[in-house]
């Protein structure tokens, strides 16, 4: 049976969001608290959420990482929405590890095969009479940018044409901005793309910034290589971000 109001979200990004975790780590998603809509590989129905998120979403010409996703923040983030709103959740998965600023512009295949993702669930959920309450969507990207030296000032301005071109082309109200974490070994590279995305927050009223905890994690010995975390750790920004979006849904708009 399907639910008859939910919340739309688009999960979107580079590995962090992905998920470099393991499944079986990850907090369970109580029946009808949170969907996928697998817009590749079963767009006929909802199926429900469980980890690895987005497993096998994957289109060669397109976003397209086979066996990357492995244990996500997706299912503590919805947890922790549910908990605020009490609506369920329908995520669709578009994340690609690696992946640049540069890539993601609104003419790449990237941006592409997301705008379709999220419209292919529109479509489907409307067209069965389910209401869409809200529609969001979450981003966690950088890191690669960090390691390439982005310009910080192209970074941002990449970043908020992006943003707010996709949030336009989807009919999507707020970006919930997950800033990036720190490199574990070289703590700084990463400092000028985080202030870059604080910035777009301060500046862009409907980019929300909903953690900051990543940067905590290295000291707290939650990253399992230079740029990935622990499912421990994707377990905890999830169930940050994932209360402060639910919140400011609830309370705010």
């Amino acid at each position: 049976m399907l639910p008859s109001s939910v919340d739309l979200l688009a999960f979107m990004g580079q590995s962090n969001m992905a998920g470099r975790g393991v499944a079986a780590q990850a907090p369970a998603v109580p029946e009808g608290h949170g969907y996928e809509f697998r817009a590749i590989t079963a767009p006929d129905r909802l199926s429900p959420l469980v980890e690895p998120f987005g497993q096998y979403e994957d289109k060669p010409d397109g976003i397209y990482e086979p066996g990357m996703k492995s244990g996500s923040m997706v299912s503590s983030f919805v947890n922790a929405y549910y908990a605020k709103t009490s609506t369920p959740v329908v995520g669709v998965s578009a994340a690609k590890g690696g992946s640049a600023i540069a890539e993601w512009l609104p003419e790449g295949t990237y941006y592409r095969d997301a705008v379709e993702r999220v419209q292919r669930c529109e479509l489907w959920l409307s067209a069965r009479g389910v209401n869409i309450a809200h529609r969001n969507m979450v981003w966690c990207q950088g890191c690669t940018d960090g390691d390439l030296h982005t310009d910080p000032q192209l970074y941002y301005e990449r970043t908020k044409l992006v943003l707010t071109s996709f949030m336009r082309d989807c009919d999507l109200a707020y970006c919930f901005l997950i800033r990036i974490g720190n490199h574990r070994d070289d703590p700084a590279l990463y400092v000028p793309i985080q202030k870059m995305q604080e910035k777009l927050a301060a500046d862009v009223p409907n980019i929300v910034l909903v953690s900051q905890c990543l940067a905590s994690f290295a000291a707290k010995g939650l990253m399992k290589d230079e740029f990935h975390y622990l499912q421990e750790g994707y377990n905890l920004v999830g169930e940050e971000a994932g209360k402060a979006s639910g919140a400011f849904v609830r309370t705010e708009h």
